[in-house]
């Protein structure tokens, strides 16, 4: 198969925030000692070769650039200094906005005041979207959705799903095709009979709850090269704190409106902490606000190499997450309060505006780890399944 070359690959890379991966001589130290390097896997040392001499189909299609937690151990080992984890952050930026078609999450990475600009601009819309329907604020109760009504805020909310899904759509199969085709993994190897299906459900399950949920590499390997800090306060516990949160608040979002639909309860309707949609929402809540919290904490102390070179687009997506985290427990308190308060309004506006542009933002940012991660491991362990079974 004939690889095609991009000379300025790397320089482009760079504009990511990669280090001058040019002083890498390949030693193979960076791949000797990363605890998730194998057979199948040897990173980060073919991926840097595969940016220097402009492998730009290879680089993109590789399942071993999303497998990496950016732990830094082989950054703190590296004799030139090259900074191979610092480069894999970098190229898993570099790979979201390659597989955007809209480029908008190359301008989020690589243009910081055009990227805050576009998350101002976005919050302004939303929120003068929304107020200029509003309604009346009621002196008895907080009628949340009669101030904003809760049509036009579910035919928003769908309209901004539908565009995140097709956007994330489009990334995930132009990223699957590419590995697939690295990996020489055809349709028939995925559905095609019982034992495929039975291996692809296997790297399904290994991908979504081994990994993704549960953060099993992540806890079992790359912890191991950390210090001895509390459980509560290591990296895993942090990110999948923040994931849980980000998913569990979403699938609170979505259940309480199919509950209105299908008439249970109103929108927005108080109900008991215990209630199950209520209750999920909570727990949701709180593990997004200690997860960001502990990001932005570790980031302003840089207290380890993922936290250590922050870029603009990091800080917005964690200023995001904090934001309607926070907001939404405001509104909580304000739809629980016995005399309903007039900021109680405000704060949902200002929260219904941020949640819609994080959710619309979330496939251009840093987030869409969370979709293309899960992809690449599903790739990773059924390519490893092929080779077991002598495929």
């Amino acid at each position: 198969m004939t690889a095609l070359v991009d000379a300025g690959l790397l320089a482009d890379v760079q504009k990511f925030g990669a280090a001058d991966v040019s002083a890498c001589f390949s030693c193979g130290n960076c791949t000797a000692i990363c605890p998730l390097s194998d057979n199948d896997g040897t990173f980060p040392r073919r991926l840097i070769r595969y940016a220097q001499v402009g492998m730009k189909d290879a680089l993109l299609g590789s399942k071993e650039l999303w497998t990496c937690y950016h732990c830094g151990e082989c950054s703190d080992t590296c004799p030139t200094q090259a900074d191979p984890g610092g480069f894999m952050a970098a190229a898993r930026r570099y790979a979201i906005a390659s597989y955007d078609r809209t480029r908008l999450a190359r301008t989020m990475y690589t243009s910081p005041l055009a990227g805050s600009v576009i998350a101002i601009l976005l919050a302004a819309f939303f929120a003068v979207f929304m107020y200029a329907s509003h309604g009346p604020q009621s002196t008895t109760s907080l009628q949340l959705f009669g101030f904003i009504p809760e049509a036009l805020i579910h035919n928003t909310g769908v309209v901004v799903m539908i565009l995140v899904f097709l956007a994330g759509l489009a990334g995930i199969v132009t990223m699957a095709r590419g590995i697939a085709r690295r990996e020489e993994i055809a349709l028939h190897d995925v559905i095609g009979g019982r034992a495929a299906l039975a291996r692809s459900g296997r790297a399904l399950w290994s991908a979504l709850a081994v990994e993704s949920l549960g953060q099993r590499r992540f806890r079992a390997d790359c912890e191991t090269v950390q210090d001895a800090r509390p459980w509560y306060r290591r990296r895993w516990f942090i990110h999948a704190s923040t994931m849980w949160g980000f998913l569990g608040l979403l699938a609170a979002t979505i259940l309480d409106y199919g509950l209105a639909v299908i008439g249970v309860k109103a929108t927005g309707t108080p109900v008991p902490l215990w209630y199950p949609v209520r209750l999920l929402g909570t727990l949701a809540g709180l593990f997004l606000i200690y997860g960001t919290t502990m990001l932005i904490i570790d980031r302003l102390q840089k207290a380890n190499r993922a936290a250590s070179d922050s870029k603009a687009s990091d800080w917005t997506l964690l200023a995001l997450l904090w934001v309607t985290g926070v907001s939404g427990f405001l509104i909580e308190i304000a739809l629980y309060l016995p005399q309903p308060p007039a900021w109680g309004y405000w704060v949902f506006l200002f929260h219904v505006s941020v949640a819609m542009e994080l959710v619309l933002l979330a496939p251009f940012m840093k987030f869409a780890h969370a979709v293309y991660r899960p992809v690449a491991l599903f790739f990773y362990t059924l390519a490893g399944d092929r080779s077991a079974a002598g495929h």
